[in-house]
């Protein structure tokens, strides 16, 4: 969804390509070269179930390679994309994975870290207060299954986004995607978890999402977690302090030309598969 051809999926994908770990990634339904033509068939039918269901249809493509293992098959999710794994996981599947790589995961429900988002701008002006209170109004009509009819007098960019999660396309998965939350769900996996947040990550918090996700693992000796000094929300290296770092900033950074995937991140997701791929390499290479 970023304009460029520096993202990070593309880079992530050759650093794996080069330690040896095949790799498949794909658009999201209503996305990428051929969204505007699915929109009419997926209108009123994009919903958590739908994007599990690519995730498997993913995994089919991976593991019917000769060359991969279906009993090595790992998840490498950013952001919302680790829910998808996390369901995929949980929904009992036909080829499991075998471990899963949670980037920049939210750690509280998404509506949560999107008001926290919010909150952070507001704060900075005059009025912030009473601009939160009628986001929280619209958000609680749209939760409520009423229309949200943002007031005219929050800025157009929140009521563009408050007016996104009903318009009938995205229906019925922005009513799931907002009470979705992350850290219930970790503690019912099984399988060996890294999770990966960056303090340079100005969308989801070490603390604030962090915490919640480690009190979840709490107990669960195969969750892992790793929180590189200067990594941001797509798994690139941010060098400038945090102050600097506004939303308009880092949109633009996310997919610049110059930059590079941080290096102590990547550096850990692969020490990390390679610990949990050891075993069992002799029929076929590793997978990702």
């Amino acid at each position: 969804m970023l304009p460029g051809s520096n993202g990070s999926g593309r880079l992530i994908a050759e650093r794996l390509a080069r330690a040896g770990i095949a790799s498949v990634r794909y658009d999201k339904r209503g996305i990428g070269v051929h969204g505007k033509e699915q929109l009419p068939a997926l209108l009123g039918k994009v919903s958590m179930a739908g994007f599990a269901e690519e995730f498997a249809g993913a995994v089919r493509v991976a593991a019917d390679q000769e060359f991969i293992r279906d009993d090595r098959i790992f998840a490498l999710g950013n952001s919302e994309g680790t829910l998808h794994a996390l369901n995929y996981q949980l929904g009992k599947p036909a080829i499991p994975l075998r471990g899963l790589v949670l980037v920049s995961p939210p750690g509280r429900a998404v509506g949560a870290v999107a008001r926290w988002q919010l909150a952070a701008q507001a704060a900075t002006v005059p009025g912030g207060d009473a601009m939160m209170a009628l986001y929280d109004a619209a958000v609680a009509r749209f939760q409520a299954g009423a229309p949200a009819v943002p007031d005219p007098a929050l800025p157009e960019g929140i009521r563009q986004l408050v007016a996104s999660l009903e318009t009938p396309f995205n229906l019925p998965f922005t009513r799931e995607l907002w009470v979705a939350d992350e850290s219930e769900l970790l503690g019912q996996v099984d399988a060996p978890v890294l999770i990966v947040i960056g303090d340079k990550d100005v969308q989801v918090d070490r603390v604030a999402d962090g915490g919640p996700l480690q009190r979840a693992a709490e107990g669960h000796p195969n969750v892992s977690f790793l929180f590189p000094e200067n990594m941001n929300h797509v798994l690139k290296q941010e060098l400038r302090p945090r102050a600097e770092l506004t939303p308009e900033a880092v949109a633009v950074s996310y997919s610049s030309p110059d930059t590079i995937l941080d290096p102590e991140a990547v550096a850990g997701i692969l020490a990390w598969l390679d610990d949990r791929s050891r075993v069992g390499l002799s029929r076929r290479s590793r997978s990702v």
